[in-house]
């Protein structure tokens, strides 16, 4: 059923790049726990211990702030289609801004999206897989377009302004720097 790796193999990249969603989990040391679901072509395998995405705007910023205080982070995949899988990676990740040097070379990587917020780098220290079997089935039919039209409708400026009442503290109160202040 279950295995373990310390990198991400051929195959397992492979797997990662066909799906259409995962889904991220942090925490801080207290408070709430939070899953967020992605999608979008918002992910990269930079080498078998390194994946990037792309944090696009949401109504929420609850990684970043979790990411300031602890920096573990997990990733899941779920096979919706095709042969049954999970596939979790387990590592730390750190956050980057369009002000970080390294945001602008990772970004290069990922088609343009005015909504995107941060860059999030996640070194992977282990790799599981699990059967699966109980997962359902479900057909992909397309990607939403929502999120990059209410991107285009607001503009760059406007985007920033709802960071600024939306993204730039948590649910639990904490700030997420999303501008680099110190308190925000």
């Amino acid at each position: 059923m279950g295995k373990q790796f310390n990198k991400i193999s051929t195959a397992l990249t492979n797997f990662i790049e066909a799906q259409k969603l995962f889904f991220v989990g942090t925490a801080r040391r207290e408070g709430t726990v939070n899953i967020s679901p992605k999608g979008m072509d918002s992910l990269r395998v930079v080498n078998p211990n390194l994946v990037v995405w792309l944090n696009l705007t949401g109504s929420g910023n609850e990684t970043a702030a979790h990411l300031l205080e602890s920096d573990r982070m997990t990733i899941m995949f779920c096979a919706f289609e095709g042969s049954p899988l999970i596939l979790r990676l387990y590592g730390t990740a750190k956050i980057y801004h369009e002000r970080d040097a390294a945001f602008q070379s990772y970004q290069a990587l990922f088609p343009p999206h005015l909504g995107t917020r941060q860059i999030i780098a996640m070194e992977v220290e282990l790799v599981q897989t699990s059967c699966g079997y109980g997962i359902p089935i479900l057909a992909f039919q397309e990607e939403r377009t929502r999120l990059s039209e209410w991107a285009a409708e607001k503009g760059e400026d406007k985007i920033k302004t709802y960071w600024k009442e939306k993204n730039a503290i948590s649910l639990d109160g904490h700030p997420t720097k999303i501008f680099g202040e110190e308190s925000e």
